[in-house]
């Protein structure tokens, strides 16, 4: 018998129901490209509430973290692109949702710390702007820096393009983004999976996230909307 087979759900709705209110859950997905939309959905219908989301973006008004959004299921936000998501603006000026705002490059490498033990390091992206308030700067080699600390996460939620049933995940192109490093950085990570196949199977030097980081996976279709599409009229 295989010892290392990680547990394969049977449902999305399975997937999701040891995240509880309060959660801090990481999101994979760069928009709405690579987005473990499966697993969102089963969020949105358990109804979990006051959770920490920490993802790229908050999804569309009507896909994506956006359906969470809209069900009143998130209380703070960590991320570094919020447009595209009317809702996000209102519950923002509403005073209805905490928002953390994070330089792209900085939130990546924030994930990246989390899951490697790093509890803090220095850059100097966001020196001198709202960024930077409260958070302590050293300069070095006569330039400033700031501090900025890890992120972890409860569960991380992720998508690939192919798993085994050792936990082993290939990203496609632009998934890789962020849902690796979020793989890394959750105590429990689920990966939701457009094909899952036999260990073995993979190319082992094509492999994006090794299956120690993967507690649970399931497969499942994806929709693969975007978020905006832009059309040039012919003459």
């Amino acid at each position: 018998m295989e010892t290392n087979m990680k547990h394969i759900h049977t449902s999305f709705q399975e997937a999701v129901k040891d995240i509880n209110d309060h959660s801090t859950i990481m999101v994979g997905g760069f928009g709405l490209v690579g987005i473990p939309e499966n697993l969102i959905l089963a969020l949105v219908e358990s109804n979990v509430k006051h959770l920490t989301v920490i993802s790229n973006n908050c999804g569309v008004d009507d896909w994506g973290l956006g359906l969470l959004l809209e069900n009143k299921q998130i209380d703070k936000m960590i991320g570094s692109y919020v447009g595209e998501n009317k809702e996000f603006e209102r519950q923002v000026l509403a005073g209805e949702l905490e928002v953390e705002l994070t330089p792209q490059g900085t939130l990546a490498e924030r994930i990246r710390a989390g899951g490697a033990g790093i509890p803090a390091f220095y850059t100097p992206a966001g020196v001198g702007t709202p960024i930077a308030e409260g958070k302590e700067v050293r300069t070095f080699d006569g330039r400033d820096y700031l501090l900025e600390t890890g992120l972890t996460a409860d569960v991380s939620l992720v998508r690939a393009l192919k798993g085994d049933k050792h936990g082993n995940l290939i990203y496609n192109k632009t998934a890789r983004n962020f849902n690796p490093m979020m793989a890394a950085a959750g105590a429990v990570t689920i990966a939701e999976v457009e094909e899952l196949v036999e260990p073995g199977e993979l190319d082992a030097d094509q492999i994006h996230t090794p299956g120690i980081y993967v507690q649970g996976l399931i497969e499942g279709q994806q929709e693969k909307r975007i978020e905006r599409r832009t059309v040039r009229t012919h003459a």
